[in-house]
């Protein structure tokens, strides 16, 4: 995939989403947000059948829309929603599983379906959760702490990376690399302090941005190695140069609730 296709793919995803946080309502993101959910959770199921565990996609999505339910309306816990996604798991394998045939699978397939509506709905809606408390500021700083990081950790890391971090699930990630990514994502974080929140301490601004970004280094090797199991590269083939939708938020899905936590810490 040459730059050129790259660099547009991205040019208008980062269109589309600056206009829906900049100048839409903050209901408004759960429209593109939800449609990601469903994407990557596909992808991750796709991934999974790859090595042979046979995902309930259905269930999968509905669990998510339960995980998704307890972050857009008040009256919906996180509690609530996990125990009636539990219960509904547990109707549809005693009813769909009628074959002593279905009993090996039955681990694997259950395990997969819910493990991977959690590891996708559940950190992708706080960001939604993040716009609604913070606004659209909120999601820049994050963002721009992730993308400087990201490209901090290549730069450094390609030509002075001499130890590997992650050998199996990302060859090419080195300490060295990942030190400089911490580094830029500190810089991120203060031009988003300057720009954004004038008034939130320096040291604030510094340590949020370091933090997230050394938990974002562990959540993109992480989606990583579901990807190294299943013998693929990408997650799809979906967005031009640019992999699949997990693939574009696979740093998000940890460093997402974190940044939404440590707000609430420290500032």
């Amino acid at each position: 995939m040459s730059l050129r296709q790259r660099t547009g793919t991205a040019l208008v995803l980062l269109a589309l989403l600056f206009v829906i946080l900049q100048f839409g309502p903050a209901w408004l993101m759960l429209v593109p947000l939800e449609l990601f959910v469903v994407g990557a959770l596909l992808e991750f199921y796709g991934l999974a059948e790859r090595r042979g565990f046979k995902a309930r996609r259905a269930l999968g999505l509905l669990i998510a829309l339960f995980i998704g339910l307890s972050f857009v309306w008040a009256r919906v816990t996180l509690g609530q929603a996990l125990a009636a996604a539990l219960i509904v798991t547990a109707f549809v394998s005693v009813l769909r599983v009628t074959t002593l045939e279905e009993l090996p699978a039955f681990v694997g397939s259950v395990t997969v379906t819910f493990f991977g509506a959690l590891y996708v709905a559940f950190p992708l809606h706080y960001l939604y959760r993040t716009r609604l408390e913070m606004g659209a500021f909120g999601l820049y700083f994050l963002f721009g702490v992730i993308f400087l990081g990201d490209s901090g950790a290549y730069f450094i890391g390609a030509p002075f990376g001499r130890h590997k971090m992650t050998p199996v699930a990302s060859p090419k990630k080195s300490w060295e690399g990942a030190l400089g990514g911490i580094v830029f994502a500190c810089l991120g974080g203060l031009a988003a302090r300057a720009v954004l929140f004038p008034n939130l301490a320096l040291g604030k601004a510094l340590l949020t941005a370091a933090v997230v970004h050394a938990v974002a280094q562990v959540s993109d090797p992480f989606e990583s190695l579901f990807k190294r199991a299943a013998g693929v590269k990408d997650s799809s083939n979906l967005l031009p140069g640019h992999g699949g939708l997990l693939d574009r938020v696979d740093s998000l899905l940890l460093a997402g609730p974190l940044f939404y936590y440590l707000v609430k810490l420290l500032w």
